[in-house]
């Protein structure tokens, strides 16, 4: 049986966040990273966005027996889409899906939501595992909308999928937002 497949460009790129089979490395080409603001919750999301030229990196991994139920909640505030333009180590793709959260699905909220730090911690964490140094710079090279304060939550995590980082990946998530001028106030 030939299970669908869905890429994964944030936290599902940590491979401790979840159980899907299979995942392997690959990149979508046509979509950039945004973190989103929306009226559904009071912290940023982060989302991949059409983008025309640009490319995000990210994991690839099948659903088994087409069932969507776990991801389609653990999802829940995205838009399921299909998207083509993948390539990776296991050749290209016709059809993959991705959540998304389109700019119009939902309210924005009056001013910029926090980001939470131990969400970005998670995320950098899975490209420094699957792509390395690089691959976290590219991260944070194809992702906008760090104007957004990032609240410090590492002593007491917000983030349901939180991970503990070495200090060595934590200097890193440091070092590459102050590099992209990234406000962190306090939780």
């Amino acid at each position: 049986m030939n299970d669908p497949v869905f890429f994964g460009y944030g936290s599902l790129v940590n491979r401790a966040t979840h159980g899907y089979p299979d995942a392997r490395p690959a990149r979508l080409e046509g979509w950039r990273r945004v973190w989103r603001h929306t009226d559904v919750s009071d912290k940023a999301f982060l989302t991949a966005v059409p983008a025309a030229g640009a490319a995000i990196d990210g994991l690839v991994a099948r659903v088994p027996n087409g069932d969507w139920a776990a991801l389609d909640l653990r999802e829940s505030g995205y838009d399921r889409v299909q998207s083509g333009g993948i390539s990776g180590a296991h050749g290209p793709l016709a059809a993959v899906a991705v959540y998304s959260i389109p700019h119009d699905k939902h309210g924005a909220p009056p001013s910029a939501l926090p980001i939470l730090l131990s969400y970005v911690d998670v995320v950098v964490q899975g490209f420094l595992r699957e792509f390395g140094t690089d691959g976290v710079a590219r991260f944070f090279a194809t992702t906008d909308g760090w104007d957004a304060p990032v609240q410090n939550d590492r002593a007491a995590p917000g983030y349901p999928r939180h991970q503990t980082l070495s200090p060595a990946e934590t200097a890193l998530v440091d070092r590459h937002l102050s590099a992209v001028g990234a406000r962190v106030i306090p939780r």
